[in-house]
C-alpha cells in the first residue's frame, strides 16, 4: 500500500485527507499524520492505517471533550454522556474521560466544591439538596458529601446559617408574613427539618398559618 496524496481539508486546517493507493481512505487530524512522519510516496501496511485511524477516533473524542469544557466544568460522568451522545464508542469515551482527567480538566471534587460554593453564596440550599444535585451530575455520593461539608466550613456556615439567608430573602419578597408557604420554601430547597422550625419560629413567631 502507497500513500499516494494527502491533503488539507478545505476550511479545516487541522484534518487531511489520506489518499492510499490513488482512493480516499480516511481523513485524520494534521497532526497525527506529522507525527507519524507520511508523505506521500510512503509505503504503509493495513496496520499502521488502522492504528492511526484509531489515534484519530480518540483525538476526536479529546477535541468534543475540550469544547465542551469551554462552556462550563464537567463531572466525569457528565462528560462521558456527553460523547457517548455524540456516537464514540465506550472505549474511546473511557480513554478520552481518562486523558482529560489527567490533564487536570476533569476533576469531580473541585467541581462539587465549586458547585456547592456557588449554591450556597447565590441560590442558597441545604445540604441535602445540594448532595443530591451532585449526584444527578454523576459525582459519586461520599465525595459530594465531603465536599458540601467542607465548603460548609471553609464558608464559615452552618446550614441554620444558610437556611436563615434564604428564609431572610423570602420575607423581605414575600407580602405575606406566612409560616406555612415559608416553611414550605424552605422545605424544597432542602433543608432539615428541625433547621426550618428553629429559622422559621426566629423569623415569623407566631405568625399566622
Amino acid at each position: 500500500m502507497r500513500i499516494t496524496g494527502i491533503e488539507r481539508r478545505a476550511g479545516r486546517p487541522e484534518r487531511v485527507a489520506v489518499h492510499v493507493d490513488g482512493a480516499f481512505r480516511c481523513e485524520l487530524a494534521a497532526e497525527l499524520v506529522h507525527a507519524a512522519q507520511l508523505g506521500p510516496g510512503d509505503e504503509v501496511d493495513e496496520a499502521t492505517v488502522r492504528a492511526l485511524e484509531r489515534k484519530d477516533l480518540l483525538w476526536r473524542a479529546r477535541e468534543a471533550g475540550l469544547r465542551l469544557l469551554e462552556h462550563r466544568a464537567r463531572t466525569q460522568a457528565e462528560m462521558r454522556r456527553r460523547l457517548l451522545g455524540k456516537g464514540f464508542p465506550p472505549d474511546v469515551v473511557d480513554a478520552c474521560v481518562a486523558e482529560l482527567e489527567g490533564m487536570g480538566l476533569l476533576d469531580d471534587r473541585a467541581f462539587a466544591e465549586a458547585f456547592a460554593r456557588d449554591r450556597l453564596r447565590l441560590r442558597p440550599r441545604g445540604r441535602r439538596l445540594l448532595v443530591h444535585e451532585l449526584r444527578v451530575r454523576g459525582v459519586e455520593r461520599g465525595l459530594a458529601e465531603a465536599a458540601v461539608s467542607d465548603v460548609l466550613v471553609a464558608e464559615s456556615e452552618s446550614e441554620h446559617d444558610v437556611a436563615r439567608r434564604a428564609a431572610e430573602a423570602w420575607v423581605r419578597r414575600s407580602p405575606r408574613r406566612d409560616r406555612r408557604r415559608l416553611y414550605g420554601y424552605l422545605a424544597r430547597r432542602g433543608f432539615a427539618a428541625e433547621v426550618i422550625r428553629t429559622v422559621v419560629d426566629e423569623l415569623l413567631g407566631d405568625a399566622a398559618e
